[in-house]
């Protein structure tokens, strides 16, 4: 398997590349920003890019859908919540697969930071969108947001074995990407024994950041 962590610009954007070596098949993740940029990297590698995936609907990540779509007749996949044109898109739910050559995407719906959030598993590599960041989490409210997302993380990222590797939607935390196990042992979100005290630090998150001087 071919893997990339590609700088998106935006707001410390990443976007992933995932392709079989063999078949040349590839897949574009959360393709935000500089998409010219972006697919001539990936296009110049001889790659055929049948699929982009975004982790959810926000702009920064699937602003360069239609770009992609004219340059190389991708389909996008995305959260079936949110699939509007089905001539062009697949929509996944918890669980789907997506066969990309000897590759297998596997979705896992992980709502919170919005509705429509997914992860996508490939062998080791996690890509976690705005869900699990390295050391913090997505953005939400302090209600039934932050209850789907404490709930996203702690029964379905967590739960992957330890060494699956972490690899976010923006460049946020103290290194580009983690593994579940790291996460478990040192996310401070992720250290609080309950739903109570992780929405007590996001409400408490600058001043937390200040006090242990973090960027």
């Amino acid at each position: 398997m071919l893997f990339e962590q590609i700088d998106a610009d935006g707001d410390r954007n990443f976007a992933y590349l995932f392709a079989d070596e063999a078949t040349r098949e590839a897949v574009l993740v959360d393709p935000g920003g500089p998409t010219d940029r972006i697919l001539d990297h990936v296009l110049g590698q001889n790659l055929e890019v049948k699929y982009v995936v975004n982790t959810h609907s926000h702009l920064d990540h699937s602003g360069g859908n239609r770009k992609v779509q004219d340059r190389t007749g991708a389909r996008v996949v995305l959260h079936e919540s949110v699939c509007g044109r089905p001539d062009t898109e697949i929509g996944v739910k918890d669980g789907d697969e997506l066969k990309v050559g000897g590759l297998t995407l596997k979705f896992i719906h992980t709502p919170g930071h919005t509705d429509d959030s997914v992860c996508v598993l490939c062998g080791n590599k996690l890509c976690t969108g705005d869900t699990l960041f390295v050391g913090k989490v997505g953005g939400t409210g302090f209600g039934e947001d932050a209850r789907e997302e404490y709930d996203s993380i702690h029964q379905k990222i967590m739960t992957l074995p330890e060494d699956v590797e972490i690899c976010p939607g923006h460049n946020y935390g103290v290194a580009p990407t983690s593994t579940v196990g790291h996460e478990r042992r040192t996310n401070p979100f992720l250290l609080r024994k309950s739903f109570e005290e992780f929405v007590d630090l996001k409400r408490n998150w600058l001043e937390y950041k200040r006090i242990h001087g973090i960027a």
